[in-house]
This record gives C-alpha cells, sequence and structure tokens, in this order.
C-alpha cells in the first residue's frame, strides 16, 4: 500500500511538473518572421489594417475607422481565478498608441472576455457602436453603455459603417476543453464587472465579410471553428483566419477547416491570428501561446503545406503597426 501511494504520488508530481513546463514554453516565431507584411507606406491609399493582438484588428480607409474585440486589458493567468475587469487606464493607452480618438464600431467576434470585455470601455472611449450578438449587448449593458449606443446583428445582417459593409455568418467557436463549439452559451443577463472569466460567455461566433469600394474583400474568422457550408457562395480575397488551438487538431479538423474556410471563398491571402498569448501585456513583444494551450508550429507549418499547392499566400500582420493587407 505505501508503494502504491509513493507511486501515485510520483505521478501526480510528474503531470505537475509537465504541465509547469509546457505552460511556460512558447514555440519560437523566429522560422516565420520572414513572413511578416512591411508595414504600410505613409503613402498608402485605400484599407489598412493594424493588429493589436489576439483578434483586435484595425480597420481604416482614411475616412471610417472600426475595430474588432478592442482587447487591451488582458489580465494575467494568475487573475483568472478571482475576478476580472476591464483596465480603462490601460484601454486609453493602447488606443493612444493605435492614435484612436474615434471608431464607427467596436465589433466582438464572439463574446468570450478576451474578445468582448474591452469592448464597451472602447465604444466609452471612442464613441463607437458597440456591435453583436445579444450576449455582447448584454455586456455592455452591465458596463452602463446606452442603448443607443449598441446595435444588435443578427446571422445573415449586414451593417454599413462609411464606405465599409460588413456581413455577419453564424460560425462556431474551435472546440475546447472550455467549450464544444456547438452548445449555444450566451450572456441572458447584463454581466457587472468584476466577474469571473467564466461570465462572459461565449454567445453568438461569427465569421465577418467585410467589402469595401475600393475593391477590398476579406473575412474576419476570428475562432478555429467552422459550420460546414456556412461560407458557401460567398467570395473574400484574404483570411484574417483565427488559428487558436489549431496546432492541437488533428489532420482531418486542420484539412476541413482549410477547406471551408479559405477555399470555400477563393482566398488568396491567409493572415494568422489569434496565435499569441493573450494573457500577456501588449507593452511585451507577442509571442505565441505556450505548448499547454497550442502549437504554433504545428499550425504555421500545416497552413504553409497547404498554401502552395492552392496557390495561397501565408503572411503574418506586424504587431501595432498598420500595414496594406
Amino acid at each position: 500500500m505505501r508503494r502504491a501511494v509513493l507511486a501515485l504520488l510520483a505521478l501526480i508530481a510528474l503531470a505537475v511538473l509537465y504541465v509547469a513546463v509546457q505552460a511556460s514554453r512558447h514555440p519560437s516565431l523566429d522560422p516565420y518572421r520572414h513572413l511578416i507584411l512591411p508595414p504600410a507606406p505613409a503613402t498608402a491609399r485605400g484599407v489598412r489594417v493594424t493588429f493589436a493582438g489576439n483578434t483586435t484588428l484595425l480597420f481604416d480607409d482614411g475616412e471610417t475607422a472600426w475595430m474588432t474585440d478592442g482587447f487591451f486589458t488582458r489580465p494575467p493567468v494568475s487573475s483568472l481565478i478571482g475576478r476580472i475587469a476591464p483596465d480603462p487606464a490601460t484601454v486609453d493607452r493602447m488606443l493612444r498608441r493605435l492614435e484612436v480618438t474615434r471608431l464607427a464600431a467596436v465589433v466582438p467576434v464572439h463574446s468570450h472576455y478576451d474578445h468582448a470585455m474591452d469592448a464597451p470601455v472602447v465604444a466609452d472611449r471612442t464613441g463607437a457602436l458597440l456591435v453583436g450578438s445579444a450576449s455582447t449587448l448584454n455586456i455592455g449593458r452591465g458596463a452602463g453603455l446606452a442603448e443607443k449606443q449598441m446595435r444588435e446583428v443578427k446571422p445573415g445582417d449586414t451593417l454599413p459603417l462609411g464606405r465599409f459593409t460588413l456581413s455577419f455568418v453564424a460560425s462556431r467557436h474551435s472546440p475546447t476543453p472550455f467549450t464544444d463549439g456547438m452548445t449555444p452559451d450566451p450572456v441572458a443577463a447584463p454581466l457587472v464587472p468584476p466577474a469571473r472569466a467564466t461570465a462572459w460567455r461565449e454567445g453568438q461566433t461569427w465569421s465577418i465579410f467585410v467589402e469595401h469600394p475600393s475593391g477590398f474583400r476579406a473575412l474576419v474568422q476570428g475562432s478555429a471553428g467552422f459550420i460546414p457550408g456556412a461560407l458557401s457562395g460567398r467570395r473574400a480575397d484574404i483570411v484574417f483566419l483565427g488559428v487558436a488551438t489549431l496546432g492541437k487538431k488533428d489532420e482531418a479538423y486542420r484539412t476541413d477547416y482549410w477547406n471551408e474556410v479559405v477555399k470555400r471563398v477563393g482566398a488568396k491571402r491567409v493572415i494568422p491570428i489569434h496565435w499569441d498569448t493573450f494573457w500577456r501585456s501588449l507593452d511585451e513583444p507577442l509571442v505565441p501561446m505556450p505548448l499547454l494551450a497550442d502549437n504554433f508550429g504545428v499550425a504555421m507549418d500545416d497552413l504553409l503545406k497547404r498554401a502552395g499547392p492552392d496557390h495561397v499566400e501565408v503572411r503574418l500582420p506586424p504587431p501595432l503597426t498598420p500595414f496594406v493587407p
């Protein structure tokens, strides 16, 4: 009995050690740095995009600017055992860094905390509409946003923002130990922070098509989930492709994801997003998520393997710098 107990304790210790090591090991970005797009020239016209980590993207055509997510607080993992809340000072600092004073809209790709928690603060600071599902609007209500500053959208809706047109298609979250990507999980009442991270439930996950009369056609796929056939008949030249957890998926899943989200819309360029460690401050360099959560190298190598035969270019976004996508 004593030997059995000692063996069990040894196994537990090894498991804890493995988790600790994998949680601190991050795949290197170095093999893929040559794929990072250059900053936009000062004379660049048309649509420019700025990547601010996770799935926060700032779109700007010189007349109208709008943003997905606006997630800047990025609370550390240690805080997630308690209650979390937006940090307005961090939001203000990051908006200044991005040179954002006014936005037409802030649009979370779904309602988890790492996408929608800061969105009401961004809306408040910039005069933006908070746009999203009923769950996202309940996050806005909990933060005290006025109803006139929020816009609920449903699958199939379109929304004009200046010369941009956004189209909303229902999608699914990537299956993880915390969500199966299929079960509806709404924020059913106004969410008042601070609250536990799990209070920011998924709500509706979106595929967002972005069109501009300059010829810009893009798809923002914030999570590595999909609904078979949902994107049929739609076109996008560029896909901002959520890859979080893709490195932990099997070959069959990665094949289906590529076929449903990249090939089905006829994309010619893929720009991976949602790959960085979103609990690290944006004042630090972006690094891929730790091996405990994902394997960025596996995901990138898989994308590059598929891209060549399908004549698709894979490029990475420069962090916190406007670029021409």
